[in-house]
């Protein structure tokens, strides 16, 4: 059995599942549900094949309350900006220094950072990344650094248990 067999069963049911709290159970839904579960499973297995890295699935249920609370932050934040424009602001840049070298894991902290209030990734090379942020009188890079924190606890070598 290859290495990847398990990883696109696994892939496979989830999606289905994922397919059918959405849609419903009936035979035909189903029929379809299996046709595009199979799709994202051969799209996520090009997308992000199975490697060394691997996701825990616990951490990453309990990362979903903060990703949901920094989604709910970062939108108020913007309407408030919109609504009070008088607010004083401090548009510029800051650098972070990532752990993680550039790649899916950097790309991944980099979407999700994106969520935090008033902040952007745009640039990147081997040691940072560049943020704008729209106050940098903020505690980015500690917010930054709590964000990366807590995306490390949700990945895991494939030796962790």
């Amino acid at each position: 059995m290859s290495p990847a067999l398990p990883t696109a069963l696994v892939r496979g049911a989830l999606f289905l599942v994922f397919w059918s709290a959405l849609i419903g159970l009936s035979v035909s839904s189903l029929i379809v549900g299996i046709v595009a579960a199979a799709g994202a499973t051969r799209a996520s297995l090009y997308l992000l094949p199975p490697g060394p890295q691997r996701v825990r699935l616990l951490p990453l249920v309990a990362l979903l309350p903060r990703f949901l609370w920094q989604s709910l932050l970062a939108g108020w934040e913007v309407a408030r900006h919109a609504f009070a424009p008088r607010l004083t602001l401090r548009p510029g840049f800051v650098a972070y220094q990532s752990a993680h070298p550039p790649g899916r894991l950097r790309n991944t902290f980099a979407t999700i950072a994106s969520l935090l209030p008033g902040t952007l990734p745009c640039g990147e090379n081997e040691r940072e990344i560049l943020f704008h942020c729209l106050d940098v009188d903020q505690p980015i890079l500690e917010q930054l650094a709590d964000e990366e924190r807590a995306l490390a606890r949700v990945l895991a070598d494939s030796g962790d248990v």
